[in-house]
């Protein structure tokens, strides 16, 4: 049997490593700062969009719906303030996902997983929870303390159902705005107080409320870190030029005391491990677990303004600058003496570089595509469905017909009354629509579309059998125009089939 070689990259003792272990408790420790309180603004921004937007009126005339956002399950819309999103249209969907996702590739390009440190939704209902916590339990000293003593009191069992009561109250609050989205929301909330609430959606809203309340208030830092797919990958959208939270090695390191003049700058006080969401070491580099949340420059920056030195020993900097400041050298030892190895080497970050002109020129496209496809869309939309069993008949005459559905989907509040021509057809071809016996001035069959919905109908197309038999397939538009008029409110392309002589 072949021994296989262990990996270099691996430590001597990482054989004897479990496959499992149990999950060692985060307790994060309050902060303040300039990246704190920008985490506290965006934290503000999502949750009040998030319970808010539901709330918003939006008047659409009677019979309709007066909220400005909402999924209408019944009617099969989605309105967005004054858009409306037909079923059919489920390509702007896909445009705006497409979008979402190159705005994170790009963001991750140019500042790390910044998205998962500030505005990702396990982050800012995570860091509400633990903002809570700190309210009733107090800070990570006082947590700790509590659930290390082997007896609870009465007190203590207090703090903690009423802590876990805020944390079911913010879920149940999380899950009803979910459900908001798709049903009227002052309507749901006086349902709720009449206790008349249909089981489907009392089902939605514990669902949501149980995920909320375990992803945010027991998962935490396991969604992240084991969870979530994203860390997996985001290594392939960082190279040299990407910001990311880093540790300067090159000038905290060797560790020591604050006393200590031959030391660098870090002084081993755990500040920035303490602040940490999910527990991890700054120190030890680039890391699985690490959100990019950037609360241990502002632990660090105020143990170095306490200190007396200089910020910035844990900051923003580029993965290229890290690897040439730990290739740089200096001729006086690094530390208090103020020699900074690294920023001989160091550059400016480059934020035009091919990979995020990629980005960008990939986002300015599908924009522009979904732009375009929503300036020229209109009000009314035919599709033609041709049946394929049979392909078509032959009559007595030996005349061929093909037989089509008409969609008509009319977006407008109020009906309207159409006239069907069919062109491209040899002299001689009829066509008819079932049950539709008026007729403009011109012979044309007349259809009414329905308000705010989709109207079908039955065309048969007619040839006469001399008419071109050499043709197997004739292409054919099939337009829907004013009555009486030419002004064209609509038009298809299909086919008309004949057998091969």
């Amino acid at each position: 049997m072949t021994k296989v070689q262990k990996p270099e990259a691996f430590a001597p003792d990482d054989r004897n490593q479990p496959l499992y272990a149990d999950r060692v408790r985060v307790y994060p420790q309050a902060v303040t700062g300039t990246v704190r309180r920008a985490k506290w603004a965006v934290l503000a921004l999502c949750l009040g969009l998030y319970y808010l937007v539901p709330w918003i009126r939006w008047d659409r005339g009677p019979d309709q719906p007066h909220q400005a956002v909402l999924v209408d399950m019944d009617k099969g819309r989605l309105f967005f303030f004054w858009i409306e999103v037909w079923p059919q249209e489920v390509y702007y969907l896909t445009g705006l996902l497409l979008l979402g996702a190159l705005g994170i590739f790009a963001a991750t390009s140019l500042f790390g997983r910044v998205w998962c440190g500030f505005t990702c939704p396990q982050t800012v209902w995570t860091d509400l929870y633990m903002l809570v916590e700190r309210w009733i339990e107090g800070d990570r000293n006082a947590r700790m303390r509590r659930d290390q003593k082997p007896r609870w009191g009465a007190a203590d069992w207090g703090i903690k159902i009423g802590k876990h009561a805020a944390w079911v109250a913010i879920a149940a609050a999380t899950g009803g705005a979910w459900v908001m989205y798709f049903t009227d929301a002052p309507t749901l909330v006086m349902d709720l107080l009449s206790f008349d609430v249909s089981p489907t959606i009392l089902g939605f809203i514990g669902l949501f409320t149980l995920s909320t309340y375990l992803l945010a208030g027991w998962a935490r830092e396991q969604v992240c870190t084991y969870m979530c797919p994203w860390p997996r990958f985001q290594s392939a959208m960082l190279d040299d030029d990407s910001l990311a939270v880093s540790y300067r090695a090159w000038r905290g390191e060797p560790r020591g005391k604050a006393r200590d003049t031959s030391a660098g700058d870090c002084i081993d006080c755990r500040a920035c491990v303490n602040v940490c969401p999910t527990g991890v070491d700054i120190r030890d580099g680039l890391q699985l677990a690490c959100i990019n949340c950037g609360l241990c420059i502002d632990a660090c920056d105020n143990i170095m303004a306490k200190l007396g030195r200089p910020t910035a020993l844990i900051a923003f900097e580029t993965v290229g600058n890290l690897a040439a400041a730990g290739t740089a050298t200096c001729a006086i030892p690094p530390g208090p003496a103020r020699c900074a190895p690294g920023m001989a080497a160091r550059r400016p970050a480059r934020l035009l570089r091919p990979r995020t002109w990629f980005y960008a020129a990939a986002m300015t496209t599908i924009g522009a595509v979904m732009l375009w496809a929503f300036v020229g869309r209109t009000d009314v939309a035919i599709e033609a469905l041709r049946d394929r069993s049979p392909l078509f008949v032959r009559l007595a005459d030996g005349s061929i017909r093909n037989s089509y559905t008409l969609k008509v989907s009319d977006r407008r509040h109020a009906t309207d009354r159409l006239a069907v021509s069919v062109e491209g057809l040899p002299p001689g071809a009829a066509w008819q629509v079932l049950d539709r016996r008026d007729a403009d001035a011109n012979g044309r069959p007349l259809v009414e579309t329905r308000a705010d919905g989709v109207a079908e109908f039955r065309l048969f197309v007619t040839t006469a059998p001399e008419g071109r038999p050499e043709e197997e397939s004739t292409p054919v538009r099939i337009r829907l125009v004013a009555p009486d008029g030419e002004a064209e409110r609509a038009a298809v392309g299909t086919i008309f089939l004949r057998p091969r002589t």
